[in-house]
């Protein structure tokens, strides 16, 4: 079976401030270093490790693609790692890395650049599912009680048993994928994830399959100190309390 996994990595990173990055001149939280490398080389070796993923393909911005690969051609370069160039939002960024997989691909699993820390296993889980049922999605229940509002006054408290906070790799049948992304282009519907867009097709019931809170993804200053911690942990083998 041939799994692409897609990075998009076009981002500003506008929340991240004034920390320093490894590219000078940004301040994109995908090239921000965590023990010395950027946090996509982190995240990229995770699905270098993953004996399902068959290719890995990151959107860019322009200029920042031959600074990447003079970057990853120092990795382990066990599967084949492509570059291609991303647009001015997510959905766009996705879309032009999709139009560049061969269709003979059989699962594209979308993951966020800056979630170095997912599990291999979960990797596994959420594309066994996506191959039973087409389309298959990472989440966590939320910790908190959740309230619906309206001007700032409360409407209704949400049942948190029904609710997930999504998480990537989201995964999908190529072609389900493709016919979701053509739909979105037609109707210039934008979506929040890749799962929105599936869903408006009303083709298939997208599966759930249980995250962790450990799969952070990475877009404020303090979440660097939350990062190091998990890295730190790996890297002794053990997961933190």
């Amino acid at each position: 079976m041939k799994v692409s996994v897609i990075l998009p990595a076009a981002g500003l990173g506008t929340r991240m401030g004034r920390i320093q990055p490894e590219k000078a001149g940004t301040s994109r939280k995908q090239f921000m270093l965590l023990d010395g490398q950027p946090i996509l080389v982190h995240t990229i070796r995770k699905f270098i490790a993953s004996p399902r993923i068959t290719e890995i393909v990151v959107a860019l911005r322009a200029e920042d693609i031959e600074w990447a690969r003079e970057l990853l051609s120092k990795e382990s370069q066990t599967k084949p790692i492509r570059l291609v160039e991303g647009g001015e939002s997510r959905q766009q960024s996705v879309e032009n890395a999709l139009n560049s997989l061969s269709p003979d691909t059989d699962l594209v699993a979308i993951h966020d650049a800056v979630r170095p820390f997912i599990d291999l296993a979960i990797i596994e889980k959420v594309i066994e599912q996506a191959a039973e049922t087409g389309a298959a999605i990472v989440g966590i229940v939320p910790v908190d009680t959740v309230k619906q509002v309206h001007l700032n006054k409360i409407r209704q408290t949400l049942t948190r048993e029904r609710l997930i906070l999504t998480q990537t790799p989201q995964v999908f049948r190529y072609d389900l994928l493709k016919k979701a992304f053509e739909k979105a282009r037609d109707d210039q519907f934008t979506g929040t994830d890749e799962s929105s867009l599936v869903e408006r097709l009303e083709q298939i019931e997208v599966s759930v399959v249980p995250g962790s809170d450990r799969n952070i993804k990475i877009t404020r200053p303090t979440d660097m100190e939350l990062a190091r911690l998990f890295l730190a942990s790996e890297s002794a083998g053990r997961m933190p309390s």
